[in-house]
């Protein structure tokens, strides 16, 4: 008899098919959002403030970057969880994140993220909550850390050293096809995106994405900005090159794909069953991108958590 998605994944982890700890993992950004310079600056803050509506007036993905952009500064923190894709798009943006209470923020979350040179300029004479007194500002200290942080963005925050990190920590180094499965949900969601944007721009054609979910590619005719978060940083980012998307189970019992992924725990996955009857663990990657939780799957192998110090 077929155990149901939920059982198999807790007779995976109750047979021992774990790692001693998941690895830690994060939001990150694509290349393209990135600026090439620091912009010129006219605002001490940007406009949006997380969890004020009144705030949130950008239903242009361009006009919300440009105001990251000439701003100094942008106010983020920790709401559902510690990360958020608003840190990369602030720091993509040549601004910096005024985050507050980052210094709570548990190592093994966000453990990439520059915490040490964001804590830096956030203390900078002359910045306070929401204001810059330009008598005292350090200009040209701001700028050095400007500079280090859009260096640093470019090398660890893409969504391909994001993608890279996964099958480096698993010693992944083979040629052949890597199949990506998303589940039922049909909402998208940042990590998930992440990884397969990520994934397609390091390998393209060789990363089988099933089933096809429209708005990441460049031609998706449908309006993006009904999605969640009007589609900003994560839509149209990919070229829709010519994948074979057919008769996707028999190719998993085939054994066709050197890796399957899961990029989205806590629903239902796709073939889940069919793909842990024809692989082994050490073949399967899982990727989580809840907020703050205990995970319940945290004994699976190949697990990567985004809120890591939950577990």
């Amino acid at each position: 008899m077929l155990l149901t998605n939920k059982q198999a994944f807790f007779a995976l982890c109750m047979v021992g098919i774990v790692h001693a700890k998941p690895y830690p993992i994060s939001f990150s950004i694509p290349t393209s959002k990135i600026v090439s310079k620091i912009p010129e600056k006219d605002k001490d803050f940007a406009t949006l403030i997380p969890g004020d509506w009144s705030t949130y007036i950008f239903d242009d993905e361009g006009e919300y970057y440009k105001d990251y952009q000439r701003s100094y500064f942008a106010f983020t923190w920790k709401k559902g969880g510690w990360d958020c894709m608003r840190h990369y798009e602030i720091l993509a943006s040549g601004c910096i994140p005024y985050f507050v209470n980052l210094e709570q923020c548990p190592a093994g979350t966000m453990h990439l993220f520059p915490k040490e040179l964001v804590l830096e300029a956030m203390n900078l004479p002359g910045v306070s909550h929401g204001k810059i007194d330009h008598s005292v500002f350090d200009v040209a200290k701001y700028k050095e850390i400007v500079e280090k942080l859009l260096q640093y963005t470019r090398e660890k925050l893409v969504t391909e050293s994001l993608a890279q990190y996964m099958l480096d920590q698993v010693g992944y180094n083979g040629t052949g096809k890597i199949l990506v499965l998303f589940n039922y949900n049909p909402m998208p969601d940042y990590l998930q995106e992440c990884i397969i944007i990520g994934l397609k721009t390091l390998y393209g054609d060789r990363i089988v994405d099933f089933p096809k979910r429209d708005y990441l590619y460049s031609n998706c005719a449908s309006d993006v900005k009904k999605i969640y978060g009007k589609g900003f940083t994560y839509a149209k980012n990919l070229e829709d090159l010519p994948i074979d998307r057919e008769n996707i189970v028999e190719r998993i019992r085939q054994k066709e794909f050197d890796l399957v992924v899961f990029p989205r725990l806590h629903y239902d996955l796709l073939f889940h069953n069919i793909v842990v009857q024809n692989y082994p663990a050490e073949k399967i990657i899982y990727a989580c991108g809840q907020d703050a939780h205990r995970c319940p799957y945290g004994g699976l192998r190949n697990l990567f958590l985004r809120e890591y110090d939950a577990v």
